[in-house]
């Protein structure tokens, strides 16, 4: 069944038919081939996996980190963060992971950490003479690990899965 299916993607893709299209064709084609399911009940798949309560955490704590970033909850992170280690040497970049620590453990999104902390803290990094290429790459790693500190949003995905 599973090479029908690739096979279909494949085929459909060859065909330039667009990716979503050649997905939900597949779909359909493996839930009617498979028996057992009737055309009827295929909405009730379709929705059957947001119903989950947990779900809803994802878009919230993307939410969570745009309000945050729009309220300048932020640039009080990077400051609590520069209070505890910016005297230390080096401490800019410091700075930059710690914030993206505590952003982390309040919004779970890496996104949204790059995009509220990284905003703020790369052009003062760049002002201060780090190479913008070091600036990124720092930034980027440190907003990364709000995927492994909790609450966070692929945690979140094992556990409704587990």
């Amino acid at each position: 069944m599973s090479g029908v299916v690739i096979g279909l993607i494949v085929a459909l893709s060859a065909l330039r038919v667009p990716i979503g299209f050649a997905l939900v064709a597949a779909v359909l084609v493996a839930l009617l081939a498979g028996g057992g399911t009737t055309p009827a009940v295929i909405p009730l798949h379709l929705f059957s996996g947001a119903a989950k309560f947990p779900l809803l955490a994802i878009p919230l704590f993307i939410l969570a980190g745009g309000i945050m970033s729009s309220a300048g909850i932020s640039l009080r992170i990077i400051n609590m963060a520069s209070t505890l280690v910016g005297h230390i040497r080096g401490g800019l970049g410091m700075v930059n992971v710690a914030s993206s620590m505590f952003f982390a453990e309040i919004s779970g999104s890496a996104v949204a950490d790059v995009a509220a902390i990284g905003s703020i803290i790369m052009p003062a990094m760049v002002q201060k003479g780090y190479p913008p290429a070091f600036t990124a790459g720092l930034t980027s790693v440190a907003a990364s690990l709000a995927i492994i500190i909790p609450p966070s949003i692929p945690m979140i995905l094992y556990a409704v899965i587990a």
